[in-house]
């Protein structure tokens, strides 16, 4: 491993806007022996591992460099135009039944919340945290939605395996979790996505959670 190399690819992970990946350094360093591009990114962690300001990430699949949590409140301050972008506890609440349940629908976050929710999943869908990933096999046929990349990348998360008890988590949002948050349910039969009948409008039903006639 050169100093050169280490200097390359700490130079492309923090300029990369999303998690660089090992694949995507192999590609980018092709004439790189990939053993020696592997040594690189250990030692590169090893590296961020008591650096004050930043540390060395693994999250949704790749490698990013960011500040440290404690720190965030002063690069707020830098950027505090996004403030008004933050999300509201109602909105927190909802992302965490979606990333503990998924794949679920807007009647069972619904239920599971006690409040329509039918507002909060369209925030969610324009911040592209959540996405509709396809139909739940029931009559009506509703959306089944899950978190996305995104979701992960803005909570600093390898994969969903990474996700803290639902306890902690609503304690760290400031929210009793519902008992249905805390069950086990067994995963859902997703159905595809369907193309719209000719003739009829194309939206995105971030608001659907009513029985489709139509589809029964």
């Amino acid at each position: 491993m050169s100093a050169e190399l280490k200097a390359i690819v700490e130079a492309l992970i923090f300029a990369s806007p999303e998690p660089l990946t090992p694949r995507m350094l192999f590609t980018l360093l092709a004439d790189e022996p990939k053993e020696d591009v592997s040594a690189t990114i250990e030692a590169l962690k090893a590296d961020y591992e008591n650096r004050p300001g930043l540390q060395f990430v693994e999250v949704a699949g790749g490698y990013q460099i960011v500040t440290r949590p404690e720190l965030h409140e002063w690069v707020r301050r830098l950027f505090h135009e996004r403030s008004t972008q933050r999300l509201t506890v109602q909105g927190l609440e909802t992302l965490a039944v979606i990333a503990y349940k998924q794949p679920v629908t807007a009647l069972e976050i619904g239920e599971i919340r006690g409040v329509n929710t039918s507002g909060v999943l369209s925030t969610l869908l324009e911040r592209h945290l959540i996405k509709i990933i396809g139909r739940k096999n029931v009559v009506g046929r509703p959306f089944l939605y899950s978190t996305t990349k995104e979701f992960l990348i803005r909570f600093g998360l390898k994969d969903l395996t990474d996700l803290p008890r639902v306890e902690d988590m609503a304690e760290a949002l400031g929210f009793d979790p519902p008992a249905r948050l805390i069950e086990q349910t067994p995963s859902e039969e997703v159905l595809p996505l369907e193309e719209p009948d000719e003739g009829s409008p194309t939206v995105v039903e971030s608001r659907d959670e009513q029985p489709d006639p139509e589809a029964s």
